[in-house]
């Protein structure tokens, strides 16, 4: 039987599978490195006793069927794609964490009253494409068509890296599932964030997920030699400067996070001013509309400096997703599960969740619940990215037991004939 040892050296190994070198670790969507950690998983997933495949969205899947062949399922997941430089447990944990759970419940011979389903998804993080979430997107049936023409930096489109990978982009649909597929989500993933490590607590019950806007910001001014008096001056990067610093005072007074992570500038020379500047805004926020007056304020705020400093500012949005919040029921399997594994009586801990998750995309599709497992310092898409082997052994044991959880709250008839009826009105 697996066990928290087994899992992080499985962690090592698909580290292994990477685009860079120097042990640094990069693996992103329909690449050779995609390829080889799905085969790994596979492999996994079949010694767990599950069946599998991949889907028509470059997705690994397995099955594990309940009392009865065909019973809608309880999906486990996350994410086997990385940053660039990233660490070896954001995703990749919570997967192997679900294919052990699914081979503990084989290995029991306990027929649930659902079947259970894990799947590792291809793109989570957008590294090579831009948009984010495209695995389980296709999955939860909310693939836009517009996609295909997106490229990587190399200008490969979507569209001719899922025929290079050997996929069909013309059956993306049959990846997809339907409500009446699923009774639930669950997803295990380490925090990234420190609220756990700082209260020195290894588990918590995750309450929601906040929704994201991405935006490509452009100002345009005047290049021009250094020497231009301060009067004559349009300077581009000068204006985005006071921008960006008006992003961070809005952003943390409404409590949200909004995060500049790309800057360019052009000309990009020492002695020339700067015409333009294009510049990224991440902006995060627990409530949709709290988010949304943000951005509004920001735009109106870029505008005016905009117009004081004699400049041009645009925006394009790159990137929505609402915020997703976790069900009441499966917050408490995912709380039960921890209180059944933890030596405390406290109630664990709930966190909101300022990082984005698969759950966010399939809560568009059924109920979701998360478990948050520490990581030291919190530190994230970054190789110090650090797990103990203690804690993961409770994560194991804690998500087990919220299976386990869900299970004694379903009977297979009644499951079946609902299932039967949401069926016959698909």
């Amino acid at each position: 039987m697996t066990t928290a040892a087994d899992i992080l050296d499985r962690c090592d190994e698909l580290a292994r599978h990477s685009s860079l070198p120097n042990g640094l670790i990069e693996r992103v969507y329909l690449s050779p490195e995609h390829a080889a950690a799905n085969a790994l998983a596979a492999e996994w997933m079949t010694a767990a006793g599950l069946a599998t495949w991949q889907d028509a969205a470059g997705n690994q899947c397995g099955r594990l069927e309940g009392a009865r062949p065909g019973l809608p399922a309880l999906l486990l997941g996350s994410h086997l794609d990385t940053v660039p430089a990233a660490g070896r447990y954001d995703g990749i944990l919570g997967v192997l964490l679900a294919i052990a759970v699914a081979e503990r419940v084989a290995g029991s011979g306990r027929a649930l009253p659902f079947a259970l389903e894990v799947a590792a998804f291809g793109d989570e993080e957008g590294t090579r494409f831009g948009t984010t979430l495209l695995g389980s997107r296709a999955l939860a049936g909310t693939w836009q068509g517009d996609w295909w023409q997106l490229c990587d930096q190399n200008g490969v489109s979507l569209d001719a890296a899922y025929r290079a990978f050997g996929l069909d982009p013309d059956v993306i649909g049959e990846a997809a599932r339907t409500p009446a597929d699923l009774i639930g989500y669950l997803e295990a993933h380490i925090e990234q964030g420190p609220v756990l490590d700082d209260s020195g607590r290894a588990l918590g019950v995750v309450s929601s997920i906040a929704g994201a806007r991405r935006f490509s910001i452009v100002i345009e001014g005047a290049a021009g030699h250094s020497g231009t008096p301060w009067a004559l001056r349009r300077d581009a990067l000068a204006g985005a400067s006071e921008v960006i610093l008006a992003i961070e005072r809005i952003a943390r007074g409404a409590n949200l996070i909004g995060t500049v992570g790309h800057l360019a500038l052009t000309p990009d020379a020492v002695n020339v001013i700067p015409g333009r500047v294009e510049f990224s805004l991440d902006l995060r926020g627990e409530f949709d509309p709290e988010r949304d007056r943000a951005w509004a304020l920001i735009e109106q705020t870029a505008e005016q400096i905009c117009e004081r400093r004699a400049l041009r500012v645009t925006s394009v949005q790159t990137h929505g997703a609402p915020a997703a919040h976790c069900s009441p029921h499966l917050r408490a399997a995912v709380a039960t599960g921890i209180r059944r594994v933890v030596a405390d009586d406290s109630p664990p801990p709930t966190l909101f969740s300022m990082a984005g998750h698969d759950a966010m995309a399939i809560a568009a599709l059924t109920d979701i619940g998360m478990l948050f497992v520490r990581c030291r310092g919190g530190v994230s898409h970054h190789p110090d990215e650090s797990v103990t082997e203690a804690d993961v052994a409770l994560a194991l044991d804690a998500f087990e037991a919220a299976v386990l959880h869900l299970a004694d709250q379903y009977d297979a008839d009644e499951l079946d004939s609902e299932f039967d009826a949401r069926a016959a009105t698909k």
